[in-house]
């Protein structure tokens, strides 16, 4: 069990935090063992021309990483810039004590600090950066919804709901890692931070048991990344509002941000914002600004004018009688 103790100034200080750099190293996982990550074969199968030995030699068959390459953000959206800026900063010194304690030495793999870092530095251009906007998009809204939720029902019930190895009875939040040695780290004004992962699976901490507090946990939506179907609204909400409007309102089953639904439904981002404003001014959505996006949520309005189009289109659809 690892645990958190939170004081006073902590309880205020619980933040979320988009880190690429540590997404890129969760991504590993997918390369070390892909059978275990069906979601992102798609993805995985297109990577070409990367330093293979380098970057399978970074994770255990576990998917634990050394943890310089899993940063605690400083910031809510930190750039990639300035995470390699910072991961080149650090030490050949340390660098290798991570390894130590992860792999009990240094892999040969490893030994070359540049040879490390190039390799990161040209798989992250090879392989994540030109979907980066898209996990961006997932990420952001996932924070908007967990924000939300602690907002209406307190951080235990919004930790909770990141997932059911977490508990929080206050002052203590308690997290189940299977094989994580036990620890009990007193957060001691460093707050808590949350980061949110396309690619984790379940739940990860750093490996340093003295490191500050920081959760790592599997985004909503994190699924929906590499889709790249559209909903259609049902006939007769498309009759009153235009298809497209119908289909943006049907994609909003779950809180995306603009850029993620012009990606999904083909529409540019300026048409997108313009339909999503209008649907918004007529009350079937609510909004909220999230760092460079604004994350739009169906309100209750919105719900049932989609459910109660889809029911009559289904009842439409069933003859009542069966014909002899």
């Amino acid at each position: 069990m690892i645990e958190f103790v939170l004081g006073e100034s902590d309880l205020v200080d619980v933040r979320f935090a988009v880190s690429p750099l540590n997404e890129l190293t969760l991504s590993l996982r997918v390369l070390k063992n892909p059978a275990k990550y069906p979601l992102h074969l798609p993805w995985a199968r297109g990577i070409r021309d990367v330093d293979a030995e380098v970057l399978l030699a970074l994770s255990t068959e576990r998917g634990w990483t050394p943890d310089f390459l899993s940063p605690r953000p400083t910031t809510p959206f930190t750039r990639i810039e300035d995470e390699f800026a910072a991961l080149r900063e650090t030490s050949t010194r340390a660098m290798r004590r991570d390894f130590r304690a992860l792999f009990g030495g240094v892999p040969d793999a490893l030994r070359d600090r540049h040879r490390v870092l190039g390799a990161l530095e040209s798989y992250w251009h090879t392989a994540l950066s030109g979907q980066w906007e898209r996990m961006r998009a997932v990420l952001e809204t996932d924070i908007a919804h967990r924000g939300r939720a602690m907002a209406q029902h307190g951080l235990a019930v919004m930790l909770s709901g990141i997932s059911e190895r977490i508990t929080f009875t206050s002052p203590v939040v308690q997290v189940r890692i299977a094989g994580a040695p036990p620890r009990r780290v007193e957060a001691g004004g460093h707050g808590l931070t949350l980061v949110p992962s396309v690619f984790a699976r379940r739940t990860a901490v750093p490996v340093d048991p003295g490191a500050p507090p920081l959760l790592i946990y599997s985004a909503r939506g994190a699924g929906t990344v590499w889709e790249t179907g559209r909903c259609r609204g049902p006939e007769a909400l498309a009759g009153v509002l235009g298809q497209v409007r119908a289909d943006l309102l049907a994609e909003l089953a779950q809180p995306r941000s603009s850029t993620d639904i012009a990606r999904r439904t083909g529409v540019t981002t300026s048409a997108v914002n313009q339909h999503l404003r209008a649907l918004r001014d007529a009350g079937l959505l609510a909004s909220q600004r999230h760092g460079r996006s604004v994350v739009y949520a169906r309100t209750e309005l919105g719900d049932a004018l989609v459910s109660h189009n889809v029911e009559r289109g289904s009842a439409a659809a069933e003859p009542l009688f069966a014909r002899t």
